[in-house]
């Protein structure tokens, strides 16, 4: 952790952090970005998790939903990681320090391994699926899906109300 400190110094005193950090409007706008990208890529989310569980879009085929729905996913999500990474080099180390950050910066590791243990092991046998939900692997995908992106919400509103007076 103390190896961390300089590297987050730096990071506050680069000349856009130090830029967002004194400007009226440059934060309150960024974090206006990372909420509707955030909002975006959890709704998006939230429609092939319901697919996959079977709860929505029964009619639709999971394969011409994900392929809908996936490019808006990514570049929403996209946004999100720029818009939070801006946030954080403003206070980086009053970030880094605060509990209900790091909890959710592990809740993001968390959704991209189930992501990526979806996308690798799980999707063909889901895909395969026309109609009702996936196969047993591919729900509990969704359901993991579901609770660590509600938990991602949670912890991230959680930031705004641990950081200090005028720090967020």
């Amino acid at each position: 952790m103390d190896r961390l400190i300089p590297l987050l110094d730096w990071l506050e005193h680069t000349p856009l952090a130090v830029a967002i950090a004194q400007s009226t409007w440059a934060f309150p706008a960024i974090e206006t970005v990372h909420v509707i990208a955030l909002t975006l890529t959890i709704g998006t989310v939230l429609i092939l998790d319901l697919r996959l569980l079977g709860l929505a879009s029964l009619q639709h085929p999971y394969v011409a939903i994900r392929r809908d729905v996936q490019p808006w996913t990514w570049a929403a999500f996209g946004f999100a990681v720029v818009s939070g990474s801006l946030m954080f080099i403003s206070q980086a180390s009053e970030y880094f320090a605060n509990t209900a950050f790091r909890i959710k910066l592990v809740l993001l590791a968390l959704a991209g391994l189930n992501m990526l243990s979806f996308e690798l092991i799980i999707r063909r046998r889901a895909a395969a699926c026309e109609k009702g939900s996936a196969p047993w692997p591919g729900r509990i995908a969704a359901l993991l899906s579901l609770v660590f992106w509600i938990a991602i919400v949670f912890f991230g509103r959680r930031i705004g109300f641990t950081m200090g007076p005028g720090e967020n």
